[in-house]
């Protein structure tokens, strides 16, 4: 079965096709730029090669025809016709309260991830455009939709709600929904399939830290928490999100400012963080060459950053009665030693103990980082979102 997964942002085009049978990618790439003057398509030859094509491209369905057109062109194709296509799978961002798993998508599945939309505005009706596009692209091909917030679905209400009056809860479903959960349900998986343990009872932590960052606790196989809330601005410190903040904080700054919704809104999304604190840079990258050149406030935004991926551990730990496993994902979490050190140090308490060759060459590749007495495993698992969509639409779309 081939299968093309699709994650649409608000301006990109995420692709990837796979053949699942052999779980071999058969072409990848995106589209930057979608509305935008200078959008263009690029993607890898198998000869690691970079295309890049420049085309006027206004809108989803202009830059998904202009991804089938290159998966079957006789320059760069790997399909010889679009019937080769078995599915579509599509990252959703939310799917609110009412998707607890991925679905097999008809018109009747639409309308409700349209009354999500409000929960999500800037990214749901995007990943929406793509499902429209495939529709009017390839009739009646079989489409899935797999959510972010779905794996954490199972949090129990004590970890879900807000402190707020519960008539809010019940007229704006205003909760705790978590995000990355295809990444937080992937890799935890993996980790207990390297270590070769039993998924279903381990107590894992894993930990997605990249420009957005979050953390879940997953006992016996289910999310009980994690750290981004209704919206992904809550928990860790993130590239430009602020991430938690005193609620009392926003109406002071309204206030002081005189700013309306739409401006703090803009703030805490776009221009705090990691930004906002170091004033040099959302990109870790950056904000480390910064510190290297004795800028206080850069060190001062590595540092939160530390500190809140390491209290949240601790907290999970608490919450999970103990850990079992702990990872990490995500582009800092993968490529980024010396932050896995920072977290895991001083953790010897809990049984969180690395060993400094392995995490030191574990850059970009899956392996066990801790060290061989240490009573908690800790990995690095490169995520793989795209495969977990592409293995969920198959299954799906199997039992049609």
């Amino acid at each position: 079965m081939k299968i093309l997964v699709l994650n649409c942002g608000s301006s990109s085009i995420k692709y990837k096709l796979f053949d699942m049978a052999s779980k071999e990618v058969l072409a990848q790439g995106g589209i930057e730029k979608i509305g935008l003057k200078g959008s263009f398509l690029k993607f890898p030859l198998p000869n690691g090669d970079k295309v890049v094509l420049e085309g006027e491209i206004l809108e989803h369905q202009t830059g998904i025809d202009y991804i089938l057109g290159v998966l079957v062109s006789e320059k760069y194709g790997c399909i010889k016709s679009l019937d080769e296509i078995d599915a579509v799978g599509h990252r959703v961002v939310h799917g609110g309260e009412k998707f607890n798993g991925s679905v097999f998508i008809t018109d009747e599945m639409i309308k409700e991830m349209e009354a999500c939309i409000e929960l999500a505005p800037l990214h749901n009706p995007p990943n929406l455009a793509g499902i429209y596009a495939v529709k009017e692209l390839m009739g009646d091909v079989p489409q899935v939709g797999v959510f972010d917030t779905a794996f954490h679905q199972t949090m129990p209400p004590k970890a879900y709600m807000y402190g707020l009056p519960y008539s809010l809860y019940e007229k704006y479903a205003i909760r705790r929904y978590g995000f990355h959960g295809t990444s937080h349900r992937y890799v935890s998986r993996r980790a207990a399939e390297i270590l070769g343990v039993p998924y279903e009872e381990q107590r894992i932590i894993s930990c997605h830290l990249g420009n957005g960052g979050s953390l879940a606790a997953i006992k016996d196989g289910k999310s009980i928490d994690t750290s981004m809330g209704m919206t992904p601005v809550e928990g860790l410190l993130m590239g430009t999100r602020s991430g938690d903040v005193d609620a009392g904080a926003i109406p002071f700054i309204m206030e002081k400012e005189n700013i309306g919704t739409q401006a703090i809104n803009t703030l805490i999304n776009k221009h705090s963080g990691m930004l906002g604190v170091s004033g040099v840079s959302s990109d870790m990258r950056e904000v480390q060459a910064a510190m290297r050149a004795g800028n206080e406030r850069a060190q001062l935004a590595f540092d939160m950053f530390e500190y809140r991926i390491k209290k949240y551990v601790g907290s999970y730990a608490a919450a999970l009665g103990g850990v079992d496993i702990l990872v990490f994902t995500g582009g800092i979490g993968e490529n980024h030693a010396i932050s896995r050190e920072i977290v895991c140090a001083d953790m010897e308490f809990m049984g969180i103990k690395l060993d400094d060759a392995k995490n030191n060459a574990a850059i970009g590749e899956e392996g066990v980082i801790s060290a061989d007495d240490a009573r908690v495993k800790v990995l690095v698992v490169p995520t793989d979102e795209e495969y977990m969509i592409a293995s969920d639409t198959m299954e799906i779309v199997g039992h049609q």
